[in-house]
């Protein structure tokens, strides 16, 4: 563990030193964004986050117009995990004098890129020289009814889990450029999944205005630390079923040739960017339901939420281990 406690801990600190919130915040820090109160029946949502390279990111394998496309998604996945619809963007880079002019365009075009797709404007930001490497912060806006928000605090106990879509993609996919490999045909979807991710925007709409969700958040540091947010802010625990969580067969094939768990990417890998949530048992089937109607999408259902702390894995063979927050953490180690 560093000196500083390691990243929940610092988070921990500031949260202390914050006082009672004012007559506009809704929501201050513990969850995706801040919620702020906008017009009559509406809620605003800020959130911010930082790239940085050598730990988010390898200019020797990540092309500047796929970084500008993440940098862009990543923030958009924070305003989906609360079922809202990005409206606005500011940017800030610290960029090393090296850095070439075409670098700078491919960058700036793929991130606005993403902004277009998913209907949010680029209102500002700022630009500065850094040392040797590439610094980049976003901060995304996005909007909501008050109705419809949701939050990692309201998981209830014998929610079921669910997530969007396959886990431990963009894992494999880091690991996979690691060792050469992202160039090779056969594994592009897993190394898109790391390069450029897509956040859930339209899942996450449909799930704010369905009114059957009870807690979301999307997965950016592996399901296990994910959940056990969840469990953390609503003050309850997790059970995950290891059969349960969703591998696709070209990510077992990557295990294989990687030497690595197929699991264990989902788990702890991060960066998936899928929205995970609970419901109640009696509407998990309206709502797969209704999100196959309106998306044509499958949801997975990992586990369900319990009485306690933390979130516990059950193997196949009824083993049970503590699984809470073993995916990525800055700080750690």
């Amino acid at each position: 563990m560093s000196k500083t406690g390691g990243e929940r801990a610092i988070i921990s600190r500031i949260r202390g030193l914050i006082p009672g919130g004012s007559g506009d915040l809704v929501k201050g820090i513990g969850d995706d964004c801040a919620i702020l109160k906008a017009g009559p029946g509406r809620l605003n949502l800020v959130t911010l986050d930082t790239l940085v390279q050598g730990v988010h990111f390898d200019p020797a394998w990540h092309p500047a117009h796929e970084l500008g496309r993440k940098s862009a998604s990543v923030n958009i996945s924070d305003i989906a995990a609360m079922g809202a619809s990005p409206r606005f963007a500011l940017l800030s880079l610290a960029l090393p004098r090296a850095v070439s002019k075409e670098w700078v365009e491919s960058f700036m075009a793929g991130f606005l890129e993403v902004l277009t797709e998913f209907g949010a404007v680029l209102i500002g930001g700022d630009t500065v020289a850094s040392g040797h490497e590439i610094v980049l912060s976003i901060t995304m806006f996005g909007e909501v009814a008050e109705t419809e928000v949701l939050t990692r605090d309201t998981a209830k106990v014998d929610d079921l889990v669910l997530v969007g879509g396959f886990l431990g993609e963009a894992a494999a996919g880091l690991d996979l450029c690691r060792m050469g490999q992202g160039g090779a045909a056969q594994w592009q979807p897993l190394v898109k999944a790391h390069l450029d991710p897509t956040p859930q925007v339209e899942l996450g709409r449909v799930l704010a205005r369905s009114g059957l969700v009870h807690a979301m958040l999307d997965l950016s540091d592996g399901l296990a630390t994910d959940l056990a947010h969840v469990c953390a802010e609503s003050k309850v625990g997790a059970e995950v079923v290891a059969e349960e969580v969703p591998l696709s067969d070209l990510l077992r094939k990557a295990a294989s040739f990687c030497g690595r768990s197929p699991l264990e990417w989902a788990l702890a890998g991060g960066e998936d960017y899928q929205l995970l949530f609970t419901v109640a048992p009696d509407n998990e089937q309206r709502l797969r339901t209704l999100v196959a109607e309106q998306l044509g999408g499958v949801l997975y259902c990992v586990g369900r939420i319990v009485e306690g702390a933390g979130v516990t894995m059950i193997s196949a063979d009824g083993s049970r281990r503590e699984i809470s927050y073993q995916g990525f953490e800055h700080f750690a180690g």
